[in-house]
């Protein structure tokens, strides 16, 4: 078929419902039947399709109109009353693909992860008791334990190419059965075992993500997970054997161990918070011996001095910091974190926080705080997404409270709220209203751009209460806005609220300030024929 515009688009926009669609959901696979029996049925009835839009009638239980918009996958429509897609999109979209495509091959590579799961879902039993076999009376040797993690990896995830992604999870959970059934069978030595298998197979997932070129958003809804459960599981290993005695047959290991941890920093160019982030629990955790900490700044150093113009040197810039920070060499680290833009570091910087409050090294915390603080503000606006600046600006009021509540530091917290805003307008509005800080609490409202029926009534009762002075802005503020608006249900709005202006200046025995107010706004209002007609109506102003 000759390849028009509308042609790609509709190709394009195959490949967004393919990914949009995951065929191990159950709701999702129903959809999809569902959409295929209307399109089957021949239910797909007036079918157009535009360079950019493909509209149609499906005659379901009632006729219902759909509009794709083959640009924007989001602002496609239904008249259903489902909520985003549903089957008559489906089964719309199948009738348009049938144009440019064949709507069983597209079913048949959506389906692919299912046929590839129960394909895989025997692999590796009968390897796994061979290993048992072989590594019970052997006796425990790193680069052997590293070199079967690696092959067990490679002939499982990185020996084919997988078209989806959410292959990835079933794969590693047959990986992850054959790491623990080859394991030694003495406590200590299983236990090193896991965390070297860890730190292996972390390295070799993130490797192998960079080459099947998974973007960050695939990662995140097929397998982030993973990373996510190495990283628990890295530290609770790290703690059960960082308190206890190591025997020395450890020794060789952990100086091997150290090496692969600091190769997390440089193994790909993704998940460089998730590799920063293990590194920096193995070290606070594991490796706590003085002499390791001053040997991995010195590789630390080397890396950087041998990174390539193309390579990211951050993640062991951030390693500079940490071993320093662990090290004592507070100075040295701050004068490091000077050297970041705000944007990159300053996520990094909660995790110290919270390490130097549980090691309850005050003075130390506090000018860590005072650092982070004057960076936040620049990272939140990087960040972006109301969602993931919340969840940041609540996890760092968290790791800011044990400081300010040990050194009675109400004035640095409210600095932290103040910094944080919007995101941190829920406490700090509850902060100031809890201290009677009323004036302030107004204020508050008033620069998140609240109107003065958004808040809530018993506060409203309080403030009217205590200084009645405070809801004058906010009032004056809500009226001008519905009146901006200029149509008539506004102007009633707008006319409710000056009559409660009314009232307020009264009770403050103001009446004065009210009139020539009064007098001002209609005359500034006298084309708003309207407007002026509620105000006489309510008898807000002489008829």
């Amino acid at each position: 078929m000759e390849s028009t515009p509308a042609n790609e688009l509709l190709h394009a926009f195959s490949d967004e419902m393919r990914e949009l669609l995951n065929p191990n959901a159950v709701e999702d696979a129903k959809l999809v039947q569902k959409g295929l029996i209307l399109y089957r049925q021949g239910m797909v009835q007036q079918l157009h399709i535009g360079d950019e839009v493909v509209s149609a009638v499906v005659q379901d239980v009632m006729p219902v109109k759909v509009r794709l918009d083959l640009d924007f996958m989001a602002m496609s429509e239904c008249s259903c009353p489902s909520e985003g897609l549903c089957r008559h999109q489906l089964a719309v979209f199948f009738s348009a693909y049938s144009k440019v495509g064949s709507v069983s091959d597209w079913l048949t590579d959506w389906r692919e992860p299912i046929r590839e799961q129960k394909a895989i879902s025997g692999w590796g039993i009968q390897t796994a008791k061979d290993l048992i076999k072989a590594n019970g009376v052997l006796k425990p040797d790193y680069g052997r334990w590293v070199h079967s993690f690696e092959v067990s990896f490679d002939s499982l995830l990185a020996s084919k190419k997988y078209t989806s992604p959410y292959v990835i999870p079933e794969l590693f959970g047959i990986y992850e059965r054959r790491i623990h059934a080859s394991a030694p069978v003495e406590q200590e030595w299983r236990l090193l075992y896991e965390l070297v298998g860890i730190v292996v197979s972390f390295r070799k997932l993130a490797a192998l993500c960079e080459r099947l070129g998974h973007d960050e958003d695939t990662v995140r809804r097929a397998y982030l997970h993973l990373f996510h459960n190495l990283m628990d599981d890295a530290e609770d290993l790290a703690v059960k054997i960082g308190v206890q005695s190591l025997p020395f047959a450890f020794d060789e290991f952990i100086e091997k161990l150290k090496d692969d941890a600091l190769e997390l920093l440089t193994c790909t160019s993704g998940l460089e918070y998730e590799r920063i982030y293990l590194y920096r629990l193995l070290w606070v955790h594991f490796f706590k011996k003085k002499p390791w900490r001053e040997e991995e700044l010195l590789k630390i150093q080397a890396g950087l001095k041998g990174l390539q113009d193309w390579e990211n040197p951050l993640p062991l810039m951030v390693a500079g910091v940490h071993i320093n920070l662990l090290h004592g060499n507070d100075e040295t680290a701050l004068k490091l974190v000077g050297q970041f833009a705000a944007e990159e570091i300053a996520p990094y910087m909660v995790y110290w926080i919270d390490y130097l409050s549980g090691l309850k090294a005050w003075r130390r915390v506090g000018t860590v705080i005072e650092l982070f603080l004057q960076k936040v503000k620049a990272y939140l606006e990087d960040l972006g997404g109301y969602h993931s600046c919340s969840t940041f600006a609540r996890n760092a009021l968290r790791s800011l409270a044990p400081y300010c509540a040990e050194n009675d530091r109400v004035d640095l917290y409210e600095r932290a709220l103040l910094a944080l805003l919007p995101y941190s307008f829920g406490e700090y509005e509850y902060l100031l209203f809890e201290r009677g800080q009323y004036d302030r609490w107004g204020e508050l409202q008033a620069l998140v751009g609240l109107d003065f029926y958004d808040l809530p009534k018993d506060r409203l009762k309080v403030v009217e209460k205590e200084r009645p002075e405070v809801l004058l802005a906010m009032l004056h503020q809500t009226a001008q806005r519905e009146i901006d608006q200029k149509n008539r249900a506004s102007y009633r709005l707008a006319v409710r609220h000056l009559k409660k202006l009314r009232t307020l200046y009264k009770k403050l025995k103001r009446v004065d300030d009210w009139q020539y107010f009064l007098d001002t706004l209609m005359e500034r209002t006298k084309r708003l024929r309207a407007f002026h007609e509620e105000c006489r109506r309510s008898k807000l102003i002489e008829g």
